[in-house]
């Protein structure tokens, strides 16, 4: 079965305004017929095959009325044009959607998206993708564990109950998986067959010690070193707490305060901490939500702003490096394979943000603020052990971002919220929030609306 991304060429109402805009009025007085369109060209290719992909573009500015656009591609030319292979779209519209045919499997492609008026031709940038070398996978989705029920009861599948599960973790030492259960302030547990357990009382509170007395305050991000020790971000108690394997808990980093303050982790401070992640170093990096910031503790426990500030204007979309980067409302996190790169869900730009670990240079992935449907409200992040990595998507999808830059959704629909198990876009989910992956591959995602816990299988 192909996996289709309904809806993933929509922009939102602020690119909507801006061609308006443009369209109907010369912003350059100088302008002539012969001033080509300004393009931009859709930053991820979606629905790579064999021989077929998707691309598109929009124009942001024309001095004249546009003729025809499409997008350019070729294997061997890096900047095509359109004496290469093209796609011609009806021009009746200033964004589009071009289904690129006749492409050669395993073969790299360069694409760009452009626009004719008069005789001018504007092209976009660049952008490439690697057809695939196989055909696609079949997504099944299941339900695992829980009802539509909210509460709070242990055991298999759905006899089980939550109250708003957001974050999700596999333990790869211990083979077992961690449910951040926001609503009943709890760590749960719960096997690959989908027997649930808890770690914590459930009680609403800020305290440390054994599992059995530890409170917690809307548990959200979780994370596990190499040695099994989990990682949460507590935010409603503005701290990162530590669970070692003996069921220790203890504060690892935070007062309790909601602040903005680097140094010794015991006087540092956080605003609604929400995600973590954890690199092969014992390094552990904090999406600080209420900063706007990624923030960096070591193993030895110091804290530091890594990207992202806060101050005037601190709020918005910049790729660029260490504290001048900005990012709106930042929600999940994770490290890529190699350790090299750390991935943001950056909800309100409705994109995946990319740190470089060597220089923390910011720059994007996919998506944008303008982009907004091709990544929607992405709310979690994993990578698998083929470096895909795994999207949650709040409007009801689950997508795969190849290492050839190819996009898909495996599962769900956009902005069709249900509770349906089944093959692939055929399910539906209820504001998902959270996705792991276990060390066979399967896929598990918190199903936030429907208080489950789904699980995805590919074949």
């Amino acid at each position: 079965m192909k996996r289709h991304l309904s809806g993933i060429f929509f922009l939102t109402t602020l690119l909507t305004l801006i061609i308006a805009i443009s369209g109907c009025k010369k912003s350059n007085s100088n302008a002539t017929i012969t001033d080509p369109p300004l393009v931009v060209t859709l930053n991820m290719a979606t629905d790579v095959n064999q021989t077929t992909a998707k691309s598109g573009g929009a124009v942001t500015y024309t001095s004249t009325t546009v003729t025809a656009f499409g997008v350019c591609y070729s294997s061997t030319n890096q900047t095509p044009t359109t004496g290469d292979s093209k796609t011609v779209d009806a021009a009746t519209t200033k964004v589009w959607s071009s289904s690129l045919t006749g492409l050669t499997a395993n073969t790299t492609y360069y694409v760009r998206a452009y626009a004719i008026n008069g005789n001018s031709t504007g092209y976009g940038n660049v952008i490439t993708f690697k057809t695939r070398s196989n055909a696609v996978q079949t997504a099944t989705v299941a339900t695992i564990a829980g009802s539509t029920t909210n509460g709070f009861a242990n055991g298999a599948g759905l006899s089980a109950m939550f109250d708003g599960p957001t974050s999700i973790a596999f333990n790869p030492v211990a083979g077992n998986i961690y449910i951040g259960d926001t609503f009943n302030n709890s760590i749960r547990t719960m096997t690959t067959a989908g027997v649930v357990g808890s770690l914590t009382n459930g009680t609403l509170g800020y305290a440390d010690g054994p599992l059995s007395s530890a409170t917690f305050y809307g548990p959200k991000g979780m994370a596990f070193d190499a040695v099994g020790n989990a990682y949460v971000a507590d935010m409603g108690n503005n701290v990162i707490r530590k669970i070692t394997p003996a069921g220790v808990v203890s504060t690892f980093a935070g007062t309790g305060i909601a602040g903005n303050l680097d140094g010794a982790a015991n006087v540092a401070k956080f605003n609604g901490p929400q995600g973590v992640a954890v690199d092969g170093a014992g390094n552990v990096y904090v999406v600080d939500r209420g900063n706007n910031m990624i923030r960096k503790i070591t193993s030895a426990g110091v804290v530091s702003s890594l990207v992202g500030y806060s101050g005037a204007g601190w709020v918005g979309y910049l790729d660029a490096i260490g504290g001048n980067a900005k990012f709106n409302y930042p929600v999940a996190i994770t490290v890529n394979t190699a350790g090299t790169k750390l991935y943001v869900a950056d909800y309100n730009n409705y994109a995946i943000r990319v740190i470089s670990l060597a220089d923390g240079t910011v720059t994007t992935l996919a998506g944008s603020p303008v982009q907004a449907d091709l990544i929607g409200q992405p709310t979690g992040l994993a990578f698998d052990s083929n470096g895909n990595l795994f999207v949650s998507d709040q409007k009801g999808r689950v997508i795969e971002i190849t290492p050839n830059n190819g996009l898909y959704t495996i599962a769900g629909s956009l902005n069709n919220a249900g509770n349906v198990d089944g093959a692939g876009t055929t399910a539906r989910f209820n504001n998902p929030q959270g996705v792991t992956v276990d060390a066979a591959g399967n896929i598990y995602v918190t199903d936030f609306g429907n208080n489950t816990i789904r699980k995805i299988t590919l074949q």
